[in-house]
């Protein structure tokens, strides 16, 4: 039996759920790719460990503070609108998206861009 998000499951801990494994994501990305890129930099000593921690922290936070954003949101517009349909993951894409593409020169292009892959993920979990 199928449990809907709008009914039992507060937006709360459905966002902190997505914080901790996207965040423990990132986590992990950073860890892989920070001594690559130091060693790009030519990085030695306290200085590599320095890049890499920073490069650590960087992806976790941005990962996590990604999938706060876009769950919360998600989670928002399924009790809004009590549906779980594909506008809910678009929507949630894009706004998620313009947030961290709000620092840049072409904020419309990340955040139509995210939109998409979160759409096309959304179609692919559907599909199954």
């Amino acid at each position: 039996m199928e449990v809907g998000i709008a009914d039992d499951i507060p937006c709360s801990s459905v966002a902190v759920d997505s914080v901790i494994r996207m965040g423990t994501a990132g986590l992990i990305w950073g860890s892989c790719s920070g001594p690559y890129d130091a060693n790009k930099l030519g990085l030695a000593g306290i200085h590599r460990a320095s890049f890499i921690a920073k490069s650590v922290g960087r992806f976790g936070f941005q990962w996590g503070m990604f999938a706060a954003i876009f769950s919360s949101t998600r989670c928002g517009l399924q009790r809004y609108r009590r549906r779980n349909d594909w506008v809910n993951v678009l929507t949630a894409g894009v706004v998620a998206g313009a947030a961290f593409g709000a620092g840049t020169r072409n904020w419309k292009q990340v955040a139509g861009a995210t939109g998409l892959v979160c759409l096309l993920c959304h179609v692919a979990e559907d599909s199954r």
